[in-house]
């Protein structure tokens, strides 16, 4: 039974959800650094919120860990690179607090446009000034869309229900995706020229840091006013808080800083400046609906494979992974065999699929291949770092699909690029569930790829079965299987032989030493 540790406080649903699921569970909250890497090596899967920071000395001591699930969408507290280079899979719950941040981001728009918490404090102060507190309407103003992604076109979906016009600044906005969404595209210096309100909803990169600069500040259209319910460190708090003293910038709303919990800062105290704890997933629907959400999606992964907003890996859903799982196990197979065989540096790595097989989701499938593949430089590598590996090593990954019949209803072809050349290998699944090989270095051969086998290239010639297999029972070595292949009658022979035990170095030296072998290799599935 998978185990997983829910070290931030989330509500009771998600652990419910495990339990009803199969997987055990502790809700462990509150835990130091330190606390946390004692008892981290005894789970398979870790949830968390934003506390829990879960850094490359952490991870280094998660044995077992195979996922973390953020419920959330920042993983700000997540290494990434870390967790990749382990074979963590890192998901995160970007829908469930969508809603809940985007109306927190027009709330936010309506308090500046009428500046509702100084309007407040004032009435409760028992002054009445009404002349004082002169709004403006949002009917008819610009917003700018900084970022358009999900909670970005729901931000200007409410946006043009009040009747705004809408102007978005994101480099993967498509000008399909900006005429359904009604918005009108345009360069951020653009925006920055037009906006009457600006909003953030972008993450924190390396691009996006400070994208509201002094320089980029000092570009917006006098009197505007700017709304942050993202990420901390999207705006030079200095340069806001100089806009906002000379009157340049109307106003500013931030629900996030760079430094959080922000216990200080120069922009407290700011006239027109509203500031909020990091609200923006902060309603009674929004925990249910993120602790729910990766609860469902860290049970899926550990149960049946499926994988959902994952963040270095590639999706994989609960109804596909069942169908997939044989195609990455004979993938894994091909991967290891060319590994295996490969002489000298590899380049580069194809990976073709025919028949049924160019009709699936090929990145877990290509995950598969390297995972196998790579698995001979490393014990450590999975589908999910292996990509990393590979990238690290420079290896050029290619992915190919083709629409033709061939003799198989189902074939995935690997291939390596070295420097003596191209070397392939092919396999299909019988029954559409076992792997079975079919193809080896151009050479017609079924065979099953498990246990400790013996890969022989030798001429094909009367009498060399038999001086092989009293070799090996000389050894004392029982075969299991017998595969054979050639390329024609008196040419070149391939032979791969299943074996219960290992062959040591010192019977592979008897096996090379035999009349006819041009090559003797010991491999292990």
């Amino acid at each position: 039974m998978p185990k997983v540790l829910i070290s931030d406080k989330m509500d009771p649903k998600a652990a419910q959800i495990f339990r009803e699921r199969g997987v055990e569970v502790d809700e462990i909250t509150g835990k130091t650094p330190e606390e946390l890497k004692a008892i981290i090596g005894q789970y398979d899967g870790l949830a968390i919120r934003s506390s829990t920071k879960v850094t490359k000395d952490i991870l280094e001591h998660a044995t077992n860990l195979k996922v973390v699930g953020r419920a959330g969408i920042g993983v700000d507290n997540v290494d990434i690179p870390a967790a990749s280079a382990k074979g963590v899979v890192v998901m995160n719950t970007p829908f469930g607090n969508s809603i809940t941040t985007a109306e927190h981001a027009i709330a936010l728009m309506f308090a500046l446009a009428r500046q509702l918490p100084e309007a407040d404090a004032s009435t409760q102060a028992g002054k009445w000034e009404k002349n004082r507190f002169m709004g403006v309407e949002l009917t008819s103003k610009t917003l700018g869309l900084i970022g358009a992604g999900n909670i970005g076109s729901i931000v200007a979906d409410r946006a043009l229900g009040l009747r705004m016009k809408v102007v978005a600044f994101d480099p993967f906005l498509t000008p399909e995706r900006a005429l359904e969404m009604g918005v009108e595209k345009v360069t951020l210096d653009e925006l920055l020229a037009r906006a009457d309100f600006i909003t953030l909803h972008t993450p924190l990169t390396d691009q996006t840091r400070n994208i509201l600069s002094a320089e980029n500040l000092a570009k917006t259209k006098k009197g505007v006013r700017i709304i942050n319910c993202a990420r901390g460190g999207l705006i030079d708090e200095d340069a806001l808080k100089a806009g906002l003293d000379s009157g340049h910038i109307g106003g500013a709303a931030l629900d996030v800083f760079k430094v959080e919990p922000a216990k200080e800062s120069p922009l407290f105290g700011t006239p027109n400046f509203i500031s909020t704890p990091h609200l923006g997933a902060s309603t009674t629907e929004a925990q249910v609906n993120v602790a729910i959400q990766v609860a469902e999606q860290l049970a899926d992964f550990l149960v049946s494979g499926g994988v959902t907003n994952a963040l270095n890996m590639p999706s994989l859903t609960a109804e596909e992974a069942p169908k997939l799982k044989p195609y990455m196990a004979l993938a894994e197979k091909l991967g290891s065999l060319v590994g295996q065989l490969s002489h000298g540096a590899v380049t580069g790595i194809a990976i073709e699929a025919e028949g049924a097989a160019a009709a699936l989701n090929l990145k877990p499938i290509t995950g598969a291949v390297l995972a196998g593949f790579m698995r001979v430089h490393s014990d450590t590598v999975n589908m999910v770092n292996a990509p990393f590996l590979a990238k690290e090593r420079g290896l050029d990954v290619r992915e190919v699909r083709h629409d033709r019949e061939g003799d198989y209803h189902t074939l995935v072809r690997v291939t390596v690029t070295t420097a003596d050349g191209e070397r392939s290998v092919a396999g299909t699944l019988f029954g559409d569930q076992a792997p079975r090989l079919v193809e080896l270095f151009g050479i017609k051969v079924e065979a099953d790829l498990a246990g400790p086998m013996l890969y022989v290239v030798n001429e094909d010639a009367p009498g060399f079965i038999g001086r092989l297999g009293t070799t090996l029972g000389e050894a004392g070595v029982n075969i299991g299987t017998f595969h054979l292949g050639r390329r024609s009658a008196g040419g070149e022979a391939v032979l791969l032989l299943s074996v219960d035990e290992a062959v040591d170095a010192g019977l592979l030296g008897k096996v090379k030493a035999l009349p006819g072998v041009k090559t003797a290799m010991g491999l292990v599935f």
